[in-house]
């Protein structure tokens, strides 16, 4: 099954789902005016708008934390819908529980399980709607300009083995050394991008060999699909140029020459 897309993962969009989803829940509720929700949500104690808020700032918490772990998990791997589906299904059901739990303990004479049941009836009543909506909303209205195949990402990881960094092999421009760190030049868009790794040229150059960047000098790898031309300066030193606007030159060592140029 496809992956969902990625701007269904991004910061943005976790924040658009944290917050209009318990929104749409508030204001349901407050603006249909349903009898049965009525006499649920009301008891004698606390009125309507109190539970309702109350079981509002539950989905808040509930929704924060997963939207939250949802977007860790994201950056280790790309969920299928069907995965997030279940998640979907999975956040309601928590929310439920919880929901139940402080319904439960309002009423009093109001056992769990009773409660449980009226929560899941408000789920599928009401925060059906918004889930359904956002789906087809990145999944038709906004998708991925262009999906990028699982085998044309780069897992950059650090020294410790720790993932940091995952983007697409052609949008890499080149990785310089520095000290004990590495600094990946990258586009983002149509943006120039920066990202300072702590690792070392020789722990990342069998995963450049992988994906066709190559080392041109000994503190370099350069992305032979984004050079132009080879050229000499004035003292005679090699540099690349990169078909990037703004982007520096990168050196290239006469051991590295033959090689390169072969790639153009």
């Amino acid at each position: 099954m496809h992956k969902i897309p990625s701007s269904l993962l991004s910061v943005t969009t976790m924040l658009i789902h944290i917050l209009a989803i318990p929104v749409f829940f508030l204001g349901f509720i407050l603006i249909y005016e349903s009898r049965w929700m009525f006499e649920f949500l009301e008891t004698a104690s606390k009125t309507i708008t109190f539970n309702t808020l109350m079981l509002t700032s539950i989905l808040i918490g509930i929704m924060l934390i997963s939207r939250l772990s949802m977007n860790a998990i994201g950056k280790q791997f790309r969920l299928s819908w069907w995965q997030y589906t279940i998640w979907c299904f999975g956040e309601l059901f928590v929310w439920a529980c919880f929901a139940a739990l402080y319904m439960a303990l309002i009423y009093g004479h109001f056992g769990y399980f009773p409660a449980l049941a009226k929560c899941l009836q408000l789920v599928f009543a009401i925060l059906s709607y918004p889930y359904i909506i956002f789906a087809l909303l990145f999944a038709y209205v906004r998708p991925d300009e262009e999906e990028v195949a699982e085998e044309d990402l780069v897992r950059f990881m650090d020294s410790t083995g720790r993932l940091k960094l995952v983007i697409a092999h052609d949008v890499i421009l080149f990785i310089e050394a520095q000290e004990n760190y590495v600094t990946i030049h990258y586009l983002e868009g149509s943006k120039l991008k920066e990202y300072s790794l702590r690792q070392s040229m020789r722990g990342i150059e069998e995963l450049m060999d992988k994906h066709g960047i190559i080392r041109c000098q000994r503190s370099y790898f350069v992305n032979p699909r984004h050079v132009t031309v080879l050229r000499r300066d004035k003292e005679g030193f090699i540099q690349a140029e990169l078909d990037v606007a703004n982007s520096q030159q990168v050196p290239v060592s006469p051991k590295y020459y033959e090689q390169l140029s072969k790639m153009l």
